[in-house]
């Protein structure tokens, strides 16, 4: 990283709690969840909102985790690149989600969520261009308001996290990156 951040073995308080929970559920610390520590009174607060976000999702969390991969890419962001496209791995075939990654459009995914990840993607590229058209647009593939909501925050804090994490120097986990490397350097950008 490019920061000094609190390491594990320095944490007290607040912040050793949340480690100790991560250290439990994922047997490590994430770079991701150690970038916050560097600001140590936000640490808490991004932790409880993206767990907010990501639990109480109204598609769920593949289609949160299809968000996160499709913003992580036009952002574009390495880490999350990788985090993403290998916890998507565990949920849908490996395949479907290179393809995804690639282009969602063709990647055998339903209407309503290609419409969600396209509404993702023009976030991420440029939210000011957004349209009652393009609201119209969702709601006849069924996606409700809260739904609309829902992947507009999903897609704005991924965009918030994702450029964090890379300003910091926040480096995907060994555990995270794909087995093949030509797979690797496709979810890899810029100093990476």
């Amino acid at each position: 990283m490019f920061v000094r951040t609190v390491e594990p073995t320095e944490a007290e308080g607040e912040i050793a709690l949340i480690y100790a929970n991560e250290v439990a559920s994922m047997g490590r610390v994430m770079q991701a969840t150690q970038c916050w520590s560097a600001r140590p009174d936000i640490l808490s607060p991004v932790e409880n909102l993206l767990h907010r976000i990501r639990d109480g999702f109204s598609l769920g969390l593949v289609n949160f985790r299809l968000i996160t991969l499709i913003v992580a890419k036009h952002v574009p962001s390495s880490y999350c690149s990788h985090v993403y496209f290998k916890a998507l791995s565990g949920m849908i075939e490996r395949e479907q989600t290179l393809a995804v990654h690639r282009n969602y459009r063709n990647a055998g995914l339903t209407n309503q969520q290609v419409a969600m990840l396209a509404y993702a993607e023009q976030i991420t590229v440029d939210a000011s261009r957004i349209t009652q058209a393009d609201i119209d647009a969702l709601r006849a593939v069924g996606l409700t308001d809260l739904n609309i909501a829902d992947i507009a925050l999903a897609s704005s804090f991924r965009n918030f996290l994702s450029r964090y994490f890379d300003a910091i120097g926040a480096v995907a986990e060994p555990e995270f990156l794909d087995d093949d490397p030509s797979v690797r350097s496709e979810l890899s950008v810029g100093g990476y």
